[in-house]
């Protein structure tokens, strides 16, 4: 070898160990923490923040991702990844400032650009996300959302997303130009029209930056393999086995701390193995169903375990607005009445929920505790559906001689099918219906409720809330251009008029009287039945400690705040 070379080697030896000098090590983590043990019941359709809407799969994005803000243990909003953030005069500009050297969990730099890519990847018609149109305040969103991507030409799809307001700026105020640069620390974020809360909606999940060249490199399911899930949350998604288990570690560079614990998900969707399995230690964390409410009664230890208070899911029976027979308004309105609310709380929730006929539940900004239309009585309904010419014969019903099937779909569990055989034995008896039940697997069931191609036309979901404001219980789900609202077909226009209304006025008590009214003009509209407020109930082994509970704790309790958790046993 010549000296030169080795003079240039030398050299080279040099430079890296100075630049491996340069590199901040990364935190230590403990390696025997103790591990949280959580059921989560069902296993994901899909863990992609911007396709994502399930509570179950919002739980595993938390635990990963970050928005530039977030909800405390009062569910106020508060900096996230964002230290700050200011709105312009009228409401239709918020720009946020990112915390300094922020990171990955694999240590490398994490900036605007950053939050820029997931905003657009949301707004990207391709990308078809079920809560795609959280951000449609965005100006020119809905445009670039809306575009028909068979008939529209690359050159009308650039444009439409070169309008969209979303810009991720260096400290100079100058346009970045891509993930390594440090100095984009800026995201401005133009509003088609005033929206005093869009600060809250970056809390989101939507809003998650995950790695575009992750995204790219692990292809369509690239979700479904934790070496691809490269986040900025509280922990890390260290090893995934679909439908089995889900490990997450702490993150070392997580900016709020490192977490105290191991986290460890399971997918038991029967509750009475889960209950089983918790009774024999081999959970920490289980939820708490009705049917074992008395056994854990009666059970000192247990009963000493038990987790229960407010939550924040109304839960409705919802019907295709496109099939028949609830593609007559006439048919909608008489079964308004056929549910028997505080027998399924009574009898099949032993209490553990609230009969409800209003969307906005108890202790939510927006509860009408005024609203009495709709209540149980079948009568009322056999009246209505002779109105307007249907009859019920030999359990079927009828109308024009003709027989329109009635099915009731479900997420296949024993219980569930316990449960969803009360309704059709209650239509039974107050109504002469025959309901078929039609159980499926449920991961499939949460597909399907997904598209409006494939939602049934009758089956019981939840909407449980994001953020405490009644934009987020109206105009998010009932909106006729929503995912939500137009899954099941529902469209009305002249709500869409007042919910719009009421999320552009600035004026406090003006904007939530327009809600109010609302939310009175959508229960008239019978959209489905709205039937129970739940509250969250689970067993909690007594060395778990540290747990901060809010009302919108949908997938474990303590999972506003990992950071908090610890295991003293």
């Amino acid at each position: 070898m010549s000296r030169k070379l080795l003079w240039a080697l030398s050299l080279l030896i040099v430079a890296s160990l100075v630049l491996a000098a340069c590199q901040p090590a990364a935190p230590e983590v403990p390696t025997d923490l103790k591990t949280l043990r959580i059921n989560l019941g069902t296993y994901p359709d899909i863990i992609d923040p911007q396709k994502s809407s399930f509570v179950n799969e919002i739980a595993h994005l938390t635990m990963i991702y970050e928005g530039l803000t977030r909800l405390d243990g009062a569910l106020a909003t508060v900096p996230g990844a964002a230290e700050s953030w200011e709105y312009n005069a009228d409401a239709t500009q918020v720009t946020f400032k990112l915390r300094k050297d922020l990171k990955y969990s694999d240590g490398t730099l994490l900036n605007a650009k950053r939050f820029e890519y997931s905003l657009l990847r949301n707004i990207d018609p391709a990308t078809a996300g079920e809560y795609a149109g959280i951000t449609d305040e965005i100006l020119g969103a809905p445009e670039w959302r809306g575009a028909d991507l068979a008939t529209a030409t690359p050159e009308a799809l650039d444009a439409l997303k070169a309008a969209v307001g979303v810009k991720a700026l260096d400290d100079k105020g100058a346009a970045c130009t891509d993930y390594e640069q440090k100095d984009c620390t800026t995201l401005e974020i133009k509003l088609s029209k005033p929206a005093p809360y869009f600060h809250t909606v970056m809390s989101l999940w939507v809003t998650f930056p995950a790695k575009e060249e992750k995204i790219t490199e692990g292809g369509e399911t690239w979700w479904n393999d934790a070496q691809y899930h490269v986040g900025n949350g509280p922990m890390v998604l260290s090893a995934l086995e679909p439908s089995t288990v889900a490990t997450f570690t702490p993150n070392p560079y997580y900016w709020g701390g490192v977490a105290k614990v191991n986290i460890e998900y399971k997918y038991i969707t029967d509750g009475a193995v889960s209950f089983e399995a918790y009774k024999n230690g081999e959970f920490d964390i289980v939820p708490l169903s009705a049917e074992d409410l008395s056994t854990v009664k009666a059970d000192a230890t247990l009963n000493a375990e038990a987790m229960i208070y407010p939550g924040s899911c109304t839960f409705n029976l919802n019907w295709h607005h496109g099939k028949p027979p609830f593609d007559d308004p006439a048919v909608r309105e008489a079964f308004a009445y056929s549910f028997d609310r505080a027998g399924w709380v009574t009898d099949v929730l032993k209490d553990l929920g609230s009969p409800t006929q209003t969307w906005i539940p108890k202790g939510f900004p927006g509860y009408d505790d005024d609203e009495t239309r709709f209540a149980y009585d079948p009568a009322k309904t056999i009246e209505l559906l002779g109105a307007a010419g249907y009859t019920i014969e030999g359990g079927k019903l009828m109308k024009d001689g003709a027989p329109i099937e009635l099915t009731l779909t479900f997420s296949d569990t024993p219980r569930n099918r316990t449960r969803n055989e009360w309704i059709a034995g209650k239509w039974k008896t107050d109504l002469g219906l025959d309901v078929a039940l039609n159980p499926v697997e449920s991961t499939t069931y949460t597909a399907l409720t997904k598209e409006v191609e494939t939602a049934p036309q009758l089956y019981i979901l939840g909407w449980c809330a994001d953020y405490p404001d009644p934009q987020n219980w109206l105009s998010v789900y009932w909106m006729s251009t929503s995912s939500f609202a137009s899954r099941i077909l529902y469209v009305n226009p002249e709500l869409d008029a007042k919910m719009t209304e009421a999320d552009t006025t600035l004026d406090a008590d003006k904007r939530m009287t327009l809600y109010a009214e609302a939310q009175e003009m959508l229960v008239g509209s019978t959209p489905g039945v709205f039937i129970w407020n739940n509250v969250n109930s689970y067993l909690v082994k007594p060395y778990v400690k540290g747990i901060k509970t809010t009302p919108q704790d949908s997938g474990w309790p303590g999972v506003i705040d990992p950071l908090s958790i610890t295991i003293d046993n």
